[in-house]
């Protein structure tokens, strides 16, 4: 197994990672491949793909605004879990965020993710109940759940 730097041409393979996950949040226009292109563009250092014998079996989509970092779409095929990769890919999200000269990264996991959130907790990331989410949609689209 290798991790190295996601590129626009592992797309195809990640979409279907990311569909093969359970309680993914996805959606036709960030998670296109139009809008990932321009999220690696942006953040071409911070995103990375475990590969075991040409197929992408894990994935970590992490970037930042010059001031915190934020990690999206983390996953691992289920049929490879258990075995420290998607331990492996945040710890090389964070070190490249890290050399970006981020002090702290954030994340939101649906409620429901139960895998998902036991997955962070166990990372070290901590649930902020200070908080209060919100967002606002500027173009619709259409969401993909997993």
């Amino acid at each position: 197994m290798i991790i190295r730097k996601m590129t626009i041409d592992d797309y195809g393979q990640v979409y279907a990672l990311w569909l093969s996950c359970k309680g993914m949040g996805l959606n036709d226009l960030d998670d296109s491949q139009e809008g990932i292109e321009r999220f690696l563009k942006r953040n071409p250092d911070t995103c990375f793909v475990s590969e075991d014998d040409g197929k992408i079996i894990g994935v970590i989509i992490a970037g930042n605004d010059g001031r915190r970092g934020y990690i999206y779409h983390t996953a691992v095929n289920p049929a490879y879990r258990g075995r420290g990769i998607g331990s492996a890919l945040v710890g090389r999200a964070v070190s490249a965020l890290k050399d970006c000269g981020i002090n702290k990264a954030a994340l939101v996991v649906f409620e429901r993710n139960e895998g998902g959130n036991a997955f962070w907790e166990k990372a070290g990331f901590s649930v902020r109940d200070d908080l209060v989410y919100r967002n606002k949609t500027i173009t619709e689209m259409k969401r993909i759940d997993t």
